[in-house]
């Protein structure tokens, strides 16, 4: 695992009292790029909290939210750069890239939901370090 995927497990280890990770999957990605793109990891926090769970209601991954999110604080601003995330997402999952839908297909095959959600967040963030690298940000 790289420096931000261990990070964002670190962080991912501490729980609620209800036992839900104090990090949701959206802010678990964009949290680790915080400080290397100029930002707090408190203010990266505050807007992702409304992003897991696909904003709450089964939409787009909060993991692949929080990945567009990284790359925007970071200033990669290119569409091919971001149809190329979505592509390597979609062809990693049989098209998906909605919560609701993920987690579905996961549960079909036996999975439990926080070893996805973190699997999700490992390869959002391989993803966003690679782009960040070719593109000289990292």
């Amino acid at each position: 695992m790289s420096k931000y995927q261990d990070m964002a497990m670190e962080r991912r280890s501490h729980m609620t009292p209800d036992g839900r990770p104090v990090y949701n999957c959206c802010q678990a990605v964009v949290s680790v790029f915080a400080e290397d793109a100029g930002y707090d990891e408190a203010t990266c926090m505050k807007a992702a909290t409304y992003f897991r769970g696909g904003m709450q209601m089964g939409s787009v991954c909060g993991a692949i939210t929080g990945g567009l999110m990284a790359l925007g604080l970071a200033d990669v601003d290119d569409p091919a750069v971001l149809n190329s995330y979505y592509k390597s997402i979609r062809d990693n999952h049989d098209g998906l890239m909605n919560c609701k839908d993920l987690l579905r297909v996961n549960a079909e095959h036996g999975g439990q939901k926080l070893p996805h959600c973190n699997a999700m967040i490992c390869e959002c963030i391989g993803y966003v370090e690679s782009i960040l690298r070719d593109n000289g940000k990292l």
